[in-house]
């Protein structure tokens, strides 16, 4: 696959994994388009010189996001609320794991708690059932190949949430 349409299929991945998630729709207020749970905007993506931006709500994970070369503080003061814009040119190979990790927890960061919720139980029941039919490592299928991943992602964001404990500054008792 070429470098440039690398780019594309990450646009395409990324805003179909969006779509995916339970009332979520597409929008284009600006002319770029956007995917929404309900009204609330937890995706911004974009094509700037043929190159792929997206714009996403990290509340847990904005600080380790920050410390990447493509990524930087979403302007007009978005970024006090932890969204951060992800660019990359043309040729560039986007990280497309962590870039759908990313729009996972911007998507909770989001939704409705109720919706944020039912997701992360079809997540947990897509890794059960997973283990019900045996290991969640076995490659016979598809459906399996989805709860290992579900199951490498949580394992990611606790991994992620547990350091960002260790490195939160807890507040000064006078």
């Amino acid at each position: 696959m070429s470098r440039a349409t690398a780019v594309e299929a990450a646009l395409r991945r990324l805003r179909a994994l969006a779509l995916s998630y339970p009332e979520t729709r597409e929008d284009f207020p600006w002319g770029e388009p956007v995917v929404k749970v309900r009204q609330r905007v937890f995706l911004f993506l974009g094509r700037s010189d043929g190159g792929l931006s997206l714009t996403v709500k990290l509340p847990g994970s904005a600080t380790f996001a920050l410390d990447l070369p493509f990524v930087e503080p979403t302007g007009y003061g978005l970024a006090r609320s932890g969204w951060v814009t992800a660019r990359f040119g043309r040729r560039a190979r986007p990280p497309l794991q962590l870039l759908e990790r990313w729009v996972e927890e911007s998507y909770r960061a989001v939704a409705p708690k109720r919706l944020a919720a039912a997701q992360a139980e079809a997540v947990t029941a897509a890794a059960s059932s997973a283990r019900k039919r045996g290991s969640p490592c076995s490659t016979s299928s598809a459906g399996s190949r989805g709860a290992r991943a579900a199951v490498r992602r949580r394992r990611r964001e606790a991994v992620v949430s547990s350091a960002s404990r260790a490195f939160s500054v807890s507040p000064r008792r006078a």
